[in-house]
């Protein structure tokens, strides 16, 4: 196919003068923010930390790219807004993308081509995929510069529909789609992520969240043995066998509990369901909330009884009555579902981030191994987007922003790139709005070093 990136084109012209134009501006990359994922990624040392979980069968003697600068391009590339791996063809020589790589501008050598990438998502075997899943979960503990005291970890499945006969792939009537529901761990309060699971399109079972459970908690305790841990999450691991796990291994966990017609004939929920009725029809309110709290303990829980506490809320369509059952002792009815258990609605604005605005639901391959494979790249891009926004200074507005406001504002910036024989000059727009903001996380981010 012959080139035409040179072959001019016109606009409207403005009080005369004619306006023409043409893709020949030479080294430029509109990409310029790769930059500072560069340096975030440099910092975590992401890229390095995966590649050392995955085996090189190549002759390394004739190797161009190595597995931590292929994983690292794809990580970019996604951050960047290039969710597919045919992205990285048309990549290959973006000078902003080279030096994000350590590569010179002029280097004849561009980054992996699609193929490349596609066989290294394929290439991990499943003692592999736990590996960087573990490595994940280091990262994450790492990423504090002493453990915490205590933290808080919302664990939740989120639907992704699939269009084909993928691997895991599984037909869910609620959502009415052929799809995998893969677990999302989040620390919630920080925005950290913590783990990613693909998984079958069917709700998990107690005895499969006990065991992600079991897993997760001890290579966190290799890490913070004396961390407090609380586990939150909905109805669907509100069971049996992730309760008793954690009762025994000293893991705090509040959980939503599906309402039943036992729990809804407790005199305490009644009697405290009855007075929110009628003193709302009595102060002619449009709604009116109260707190109880209750032991109960479910055929499925033996003779352990478990501390519920209900959210009663009357109004003009009758009594909405939620619950949710925790091992916390202390704090009220009301602190525990709306200031502890509420807050796990923050996580659905993380799994948003995570699937939505980093396309993490490009789940297409036929093996499920590949899909998890990228679900992994995609986490490490998360990583990469939360080390920007961390860069920056506590008072910015971009602080609190969401990952695509930071790629439109930070990451899609113009540059020209100068290569002499003695530097590499990285020529911004000078009209760029964020340009004091884009020069703090820069100095923020930049390691020692040369």
């Amino acid at each position: 196919m012959a080139d035409d990136s040179g072959f001019s084109f016109t606009f409207p012209a403005i009080r005369g003068r004619k306006i023409t134009a043409a893709f020949d501006g030479g080294r430029l990359t509109s990409d310029g923010g790769v930059l500072l994922l560069a340096q975030a990624e440099r910092r975590l040392g992401i890229a390095d930390r995966l590649a050392a979980c995955i085996a090189d069968p190549r002759d390394q003697g004739r190797v161009i790219h190595r597995v931590a600068d292929i994983l690292r391009a794809r990580m970019l590339a996604i951050s960047c807004g290039y969710e597919d791996a045919d992205d990285l063809d048309t990549l290959r020589h973006d000078p902003g993308f080279k030096l994000a790589l350590g590569k010179l501008p002029g280097d004849p050598f561009g980054l992996a081509s699609q193929p490349t990438m596609s066989r290294w998502e394929n290439a991990p075997t499943t003692r592999e995929l736990i590996r960087l899943t573990g490595t994940l979960v280091d990262l994450y503990c790492a990423s504090y510069p002493v453990p915490p005291a205590a933290v808080t970890l919302d664990i939740d499945d989120t639907v992704d529909v699939v269009h084909g006969a993928q691997q895991l792939s599984f037909w869910n009537g609620h959502y009415g789609e052929r799809c995998f529901l893969p677990i999302h761990v989040y620390d919630t309060a920080t925005g950290r992520p913590v783990a990613m699971l693909l998984r079958t399109g069917k709700t998990p079972s107690g005895k499969e969240v006990a065991g992600h459970v079991r897993r997760l908690v001890r290579r966190i305790r290799r890490h913070w043995p004396d961390t407090r841990i609380t586990l939150r999450g909905d109805g669907h691991y509100g069971r049996p066998e992730p309760m008793a796990w954690c009762e025994a291994n000293g893991i705090d966990y509040i959980f939503g509990l599906p309402g039943n017609r036992t729990l809804h004939a407790d005199p305490v929920i009644v009697r405290e369901g009855d007075a929110c009725a009628t003193d709302r029809a009595l102060q002619g309110l449009v709604e009116l909330r109260r707190y109880a709290e209750t032991r109960y303990a479910a055929k499925t829980w033996g003779n352990t009884e478990r501390r519920v506490v209900a959210r009663i809320e009357a109004s003009s369509l009758g009594l909405d009555i939620r619950l949710v059952v925790t091992s916390l002792a202390e704090g009220s009815a009301e602190r525990i579902y709306d200031t502890l258990y509420c807050a796990r609605g923050q996580a659905e604005n993380l799994i948003k981030l995570h699937k939505a605005q980093l396309k993490s639901d490009r789940t297409s391959c036929r093996s499920a191994n590949a899909n998890q494979m990228r679900l992994i790249l995609h986490t490490a891009a998360y990583w990469l987007m939360w080390a920007v926004r961390h860069a920056m200074p506590a008072t910015a507005p971009l602080r609190t922003a969401e990952f695509a406001t930071i790629r439109l504002r930070l990451l899609k910036v113009a540059a020209r790139v100068v290569e002499t024989t003695s530097r590499i000059r990285i020529a911004f727009a000078s009209a760029c709005p964020d340009a004091a903001l884009f020069r703090s996380i820069a100095l923020n981010l930049r390691t020692t070093g040369p």
